[in-house]
């Protein structure tokens, strides 16, 4: 007589496991918010520069270990994989969050401002947490927590942190591409990669996306000048070499206004150094440029590398200069896989609300993982970082930079909810 009773009772049970699962899946999550917030001040106030993240490592390093993963570590110099099965076979999914700091000096006034110092190409600086790397590497280790804990997926997850996002040191590889190049997708072999930066001008609660190219290119030029130095007081003596940068400055902003297609794709060429002289009266040897330019077409990348090549030592000679440029090949264009941006827009949906997920055009700021999405089919969205009210938020990787930490759960929710339905979907 007890037989039907035990029989209603497992099946009232199998068919309740999934729902108690989703709910302690989301009670982790919920959980989990305090713990991101501090990790999160804790990169803040002790931020490193790229391929420099030492202490950084070491903290992510002891945070996987403590989780149960296979950890590895001086991936790229500096960076820490951690590896998370499923409790069956599947696919692979990496999931990658960027570690190192910039070369700014903190403005704004918080309890856990940065006050580190360093040398940045001997110019003293401060160190900043000033483009939001600290809440993507706390919004990575909460995710991979939540997700050692409930592990019903099938597959394996690749925690990638990966250091130098904002670019190695001159002389030394680092980022995204010596990850690629050091094999970190595979061994196991990856199947897709997500991604996310936080928006400081973006409202908290939102996620932003778009299929296709999302990001720029992003390429630095140096240009280097040669004069003849002679006294302020008779410039007829030498050759200046600050007259000459000035009408190439000049010049380089005229292929970007008059011989680009901009109605095709928009293209950004700005000078973020100009140096040259010691002194008021004497007229210098040699002076220096350095910029960067952002496309959105390789094509358009192409012709703009040609002409300046063209343009510089040409405009230098008028001034009866010398100038050579040299161009880094830089960053390519970040780009979401179209038919993974379809399949996984249900995912961002269920995380943040159908009217919260966002539809954007392309912007000209640059990602180095674009790297990964070259090898692999990825998806890189953006997630909302301003404050109720802030009506002029400091833009990324400046002194008053700042973001609102109640935006960073929801990047563990969408990266939880990307993984599981990803890895969960024949």
């Amino acid at each position: 007589m007890k037989r039907p009773y035990h029989l209603y009772h497992s099946l009232l049970i199998f068919f309740l496991l999934p729902f108690l699962a989703q709910a302690q899946l989301s009670q982790d999550i919920a959980n989990i918010e305090d713990k991101v917030i501090e990790w999160r001040r804790y990169f803040h106030e002790n931020p490193e520069l790229s391929n420099r993240e030492f202490n950084t490592a070491k903290k992510i390093a002891e945070h996987l270990t403590s989780l149960g993963m296979e950890v590895q570590t001086e991936v790229a110099k500096t960076g820490v994989v951690g590896i998370l099965k499923g409790n069956r076979p599947g696919k692979v999914l990496a999931l990658r969050a960027d570690i190192d700091a910039l070369p700014v000096t903190e403005r704004v006034d918080l309890p856990f401002k940065s006050e580190v110092k360093t040398t940045f190409r001997g110019v003293e600086t401060g160190v900043m947490h000033a483009c939001g790397h600290d809440t993507h590497i706390a919004i990575l280790m909460g995710v991979a927590e939540v997700l050692s804990k409930n592990n019903d997926f099938a597959g394996t997850i690749k925690f990638i942190f990966q250091p130098a996002e904002e670019g190695a040191p001159p002389g030394e590889e680092g980022g995204a591409e010596l990850m690629v190049k050091e094999n970190v997708l595979k061994n196991p072999d990856v199947d897709a990669i997500f991604g996310l930066h936080i928006g400081a001008q973006q409202p908290i609660g939102t996620i932003a996306y778009k299929p296709g190219g999302i990001m720029a290119a992003s390429q630095s030029f140096e240009i280097n000048i040669k004069g003849k130095q002679t006294h302020g007081s008779m410039p007829w003596g030498g050759v200046d070499p600050i007259m000459a940068g000035v009408k190439i400055v000049d010049g380089l902003q005229t292929i970007i206004s008059r011989e680009s297609p901009l109605t095709q794709e928009a293209a950004v060429l700005s000078i973020g150094k100009f140096s040259s002289g010691v002194r008021s009266n004497i007229i210098p040897e040699e002076a220096q440029i350095i910029g960067t330019l952002r496309t959105l077409d390789r094509d358009m990348q192409k012709m703009i590398n040609r002409r300046m090549e063209e343009m510089v030592p040409a405009i230098a000679k008028v001034y009866r200069a010398e100038a050579t440029i040299d161009i880094e090949k830089g960053y390519p264009i970040t780009y979401n896989d179209p038919e993974l941006t379809s399949k996984m827009l249900p995912s961002l949906k269920k995380a943040a609300g159908e009217d919260k997920v966002i539809e954007i055009k392309a912007i000209t700021g640059a990602e180095d993982f674009s790297f990964f999405a070259e090898e692999i089919p990825g998806l890189y969205f953006f997630l909302g970082g301003k404050a109720p009210g802030d009506n002029n938020p400091a833009p990324h990787h400046t002194p008053d930079f700042r973001i609102d930490e109640a935006g960073m759960l929801l990047g563990v929710k969408a990266f939880v909810q990307l993984s599981m339905d990803y890895l969960n979907t024949p």
